[in-house]
């Protein structure tokens, strides 16, 4: 009988050990339960004291992790070992998790403050009736020069980067659409060309460009720049404008051929597990103030309208970070390509690397 109950005892201990296992692994992971909103970003994408504010007002805790691509986001998403409850990926990739069934479809009455959003960044092509995003951030792809090396005024379109007195000299972003897309666009092709002949007339075309780049990179280009390591540079507006305000000499330029109009999202994935803190999350993000406050902070532009009304004056009434409309017409968005030609693109991209090495 003394052996039964020890047996039993034992086996009662084991499952505790368990279970406080479990649970500490839970905690671990960021996965508590129904207090924990798990939100997978961009890296410096949001202002912290905002995540402190959003527990403090809702007593949820976030566990914030953060991303360098569209590409490793959908990855570990798809994937499906953590569950993330908030994601804000771009809108080609909206398009694509949209596909891939990899997100929950919003319920709008439970979303407040959508009104506070421009009708401009409402019901687009990538996600008709904004059935599973939520605006979150829009902006362009530019050029950032240094007046003290480059004369004002000098740089107006992408192809003067193939200037030879820039030589080594350019700082580019790291990224597979973004420098075939500059190559494209020199052309006047789309952003999102499935014509072989135009890719491998915008590839040699960038072949050319390699002596005058510095260093293909990531965030570094902001320190790069506003030390004046270097003096030219391709960009994020919103990169822009953290470099511009570290530094008076720098200009932000949307080149008149047109440039890449990209619109980061919210979103909740499929593996979500606290639906009720996401949109909690969401409608925090809505308010005018908070988005305002993010936007200062950040440096990109707000598709919230009652947020940009908050915003000093020489910020919302800067055309290189709110164009006009006559500007807008020359830009385009990214479209999902499809495996294949995401493949020639990244591939393309990856060659010229390589070749200029």
């Amino acid at each position: 009988m003394k052996r039964l109950q020890s047996l039993i005892i034992g086996i009662v201990a084991i499952i505790c050990v368990l279970l406080l296992g479990v649970k500490q692994l839970e905690h671990a992971t960021g996965m508590a339960g129904a207090k924990v909103v798990n939100i997978y970003n961009w890296g410096d994408y949001i202002d912290p004291d905002l995540i402190a504010k959003f527990e403090k007002e809702t007593g949820y805790k976030v566990n914030y992790e953060t991303f360098d691509s569209n590409e490793a986001m959908f990855t570990k998403i798809q994937q499906g070992g953590t569950a993330y409850d908030i994601t804000i990926p771009s809108e080609y990739m909206i398009q694509k998790m949209m596909k891939e069934n990899l997100l929950v479809k919003l319920d709008h009455r439970k979303i407040k403050g959508l009104e506070n959003i421009h009708d401009d960044f409402l019901d687009l092509s990538f996600d008709p009736g904004n059935q599973y995003s939520i605006p979150y951030f829009w902006g362009t792809l530019g050029i950032v020069y240094n007046d003290k090396f480059i004369k004002e005024g000098a740089i107006t379109s992408w192809n003067d980067l193939w200037n030879k007195d820039y030589r080594d000299t350019l700082m580019v972003i790291d990224g597979a659409r973004e420098v075939m897309g500059i190559g494209l666009q020199s052309f006047g092709y789309s952003l999102n060309s499935k014509d072989d002949k135009q890719l491998h007339q915008a590839f040699e075309h960038l072949k050319g460009l390699t002596p005058n780049i510095k260093a293909i990179v990531a965030d570094e280009i902001k320190m790069y720049m506003a030390n004046e390591e270097s003096s030219l540079a391709i960009t994020f507006s919103g990169e822009a404008a953290d470099m511009m305000y570290e530094n008076e000499h720098l200009h932000y330029v949307i080149p008149e051929e047109g440039s890449n109009l990209w619109f980061d999202n919210i979103v909740i994935p499929k593996t979500a597990k606290n639906i009720d803190g996401a949109y909690a999350f969401i409608n925090f993000m809505l308010e005018p103030q908070n988005a305002a406050q993010n936007a200062e902070y950040i440096g990109y532009s707000t598709p919230n309208e009652k947020a940009k009304e908050l915003l000093p004056k020489e910020v919302s009434g800067d055309t290189q970070f709110y164009p006009t409309d006559d500007m807008l017409e020359n830009m385009e968005v990214y479209e999902d390509l499809g495996k294949d030609y995401l493949g020639i693109y990244n591939d393309l991209f990856l060659e010229l690397k390589m070749y200029r090495r």
